[in-house]
């Protein structure tokens, strides 16, 4: 009976482990949304924002024990996890002076061997926050971006279908 029970949980331990090392892909550059109605101001200045998000997610995926690999193409029908991001949303207004109030949403598709599996949506606000110096638009933007990739990558490790991430 013991023998059974230590072959048991040594399965699902290692079935766990399967599960949580599997690779998700995610494209290197995350898209604006068709319909979103981005200010020219932000896509001209804060050219980085693109590229913030899936840097981030990477980089928390990988203190969570997520594997984020990022690619120049990405299709939704590729074998394996595939997660597509876009940013729908990307607000700036106000400055260092008298106060950031800036924000950003997204929205995400998981896709398993190009079935979806499961799509969230998520948004985080800053205003710049208490002595953070006199920090540019772009650079408060850049910290929802941060913190969006810290929601996702936490989310990859238990995707629930309609989630909400972050100020949602």
């Amino acid at each position: 009976m013991k023998r059974t029970l230590v072959l048991f949980c040594s399965a699902l331990l290692f079935a766990s482990i399967g599960a949580m090392a599997s690779e998700v892909q995610m494209a290197q550059q995350t898209p604006y949304s068709e319909e979103a109605e981005i200010s020219e101001k932000v896509r001209k200045e804060c050219v980085k924002l693109n590229g913030q998000l899936p840097a981030y997610t990477q980089e928390f995926g990988a203190e969570l024990g997520v594997q984020v690999s990022l690619t120049d193409r990405l299709e939704a029908s590729a074998p394996g996890r595939v997660l597509q991001v876009e940013i729908v949303d990307a607000v700036s207004q106000g400055n260092a002076f008298i106060g950031h109030q800036k924000y950003a949403r997204i929205t995400g598709k998981l896709y398993e061997d190009g079935n979806l599996v499961a799509s969230f949506k998520g948004r985080r606000n800053s205003m710049g926050g208490a002595f953070a110096g006199y920090k540019g638009s772009c650079s408060v933007l850049g910290r929802t971006m941060k913190a969006l990739g810290k929601d996702i990558a936490t989310w990859l490790l238990n995707p629930v279908d309609g989630a909400r991430l972050g100020d949602m």
